[in-house]
């Protein structure tokens, strides 16, 4: 039986047509909605980007702060991991370190008080990039104060010590321990570098003279000298020092400029010096203004006198250690000095020590101690409540 044709198989007869619903439009106006819609999506991704912009720049610029408030080198993912362990191990032992994490994690919380809830915020790639941002701004802080302090440090040097031979601002390489003005600086406190065995020893890095972060340089001490019976004495009072912090934190023209110590002698100087300040108007905002610094801190101390002797040294780029000695462990025994004194009476000899600073930098303003338990027993509040209590003494009588 023949088959039939439209069942043969592979009919190749077309589909029957579906029936178009579009609504016919002006082909103008659709050219102008999709570029309309392009020029949004590219708004939007330029608004996108903008924000981008903004954070990199905000915790770029925050992260100034981390090396000469917080951290040498400790990455910041340490001290968050540590804080979550104590958060995690309630009674968990703590080592030395444990605890020099955990107290610079209360520091960084102090300097970035965002730092906190943010991190909470965010989730892990989020949070990486944050920190590496941070990272970013820590780093090229430390960076431009390097370059402040090579040229500084070398006219404070000549005037300070007067060398024969004057430190050139751009030379680092006749620094260190064969220039003899940085090497009586750098000398350790307990031996004199006018010795000529201690001299010879030191630049022949023979092992009985040893130059290590175990010991505290002279350019640590006023007048760069120590009394080794009392090493605590004159301690952290090197103009070298001061000059250092202020440069770093105030301004680099104020850092000769050294108030009193507040005995009432030099309080005609002092106005002299403010009225010349107030005559010349302010480019730009110090450092210590915009991280919010009112007061001398152990660990921009500490920060401070790295600086110092990376500066005298003759290296020429930042390194944790120089021969046998450690930065890092040279910035933890300043903070452990101020942080973790052995006894209240150690503790009261650091807090002076710190307001010492605090006056020395910062001046004698102090309003930003008047915490509401100073301000109570101030004749203002004091009157206050006194009429208060005639007004009750009144009313009962009555």
């Amino acid at each position: 039986m023949p088959m039939a044709e439209n069942d043969c198989e592979g009919d190749l007869s077309p589909p029957a047509p579906v029936a178009s619903l579009c609504v016919s439009t002006s082909p103008q106006a659709r050219a102008k909605r999709k570029i309309a819609a392009l020029m949004e999506e590219v708004e939007n991704l330029k608004q996108d980007k903008a924000t981008k912009q903004r954070k990199t720049t905000y915790y770029v610029s925050q992260g100034r702060a981390l090396h000469r408030m917080v951290v040498l080198y400790t990455p910041i993912e340490d001290l968050v991991a540590e804080n979550d362990r104590r958060c995690e191990e309630i009674d968990g032992d703590n080592t030395i370190e444990h605890n020099r994490l955990q107290r610079g994690y209360i520091e960084l919380a102090k300097v970035l008080p965002w730092f906190h809830e943010k991190l909470a915020d965010l989730d892990f790639e989020e949070s990486a990039d944050m920190l590496r941002k941070l990272k970013r701004g820590a780093d090229s802080a430390r960076g431009d104060d390097m370059g402040t302090l090579k040229e500084l440090v070398a006219s404070w040097v000549n005037i300070e010590c007067r060398p024969a031979s004057l430190i050139r601002p751009d030379d680092k390489h006749h620094r260190g321990f064969v220039n003899d003005a940085c090497g009586r600086l750098l000398c350790p406190a307990e031996w004199r570098w006018e010795d000529p065995i201690v001299k010879a020893g030191i630049r022949d890095r023979t092992t009985t003279f040893i130059v290590s972060e175990n010991s505290w340089p002279s350019f640590m001490y006023e007048n760069y000298e120590a009394d080794v019976q009392n090493l605590e004495h004159g301690l952290f009072k090197s103009r070298l020092l001061l000059m250092g912090f202020k440069a770093i934190f105030t301004s680099p023209s104020s850092a000769n400029e050294v108030d009193g110590d507040g005995d009432g002698a030099d309080i005609l100087e002092n106005n002299r010096r403010t009225r010349r300040r107030s005559d010349h108007a302010r480019v730009k905002t110090c450092v210590a203004s915009i991280i919010g610094m009112r007061k001398a801190t152990p660990r921009a101390i500490a920060y401070t006198a790295c600086q110092i002797r990376f500066a005298l040294s003759n290296i020429t780029s930042w390194r944790t250690v120089d021969g046998d000695f450690d930065y890092q462990m040279f910035w933890n025994n300043i903070v452990d000095f101020f942080e973790d004194p052995p006894g209240p009476a150690a503790l009261t000899r650091v807090n002076k020590l710190l307001d010492w600073w605090t006056r020395k930098v910062f001046g004698r303003n102090h309003r930003q101690d008047l915490t509401p338990d100073v301000v109570k027993n101030m004749s203002v509040n004091s009157l206050a409540a006194q009429r208060q209590q005639m007004e009750d003494a009144s009313f009962d009588s009555d």
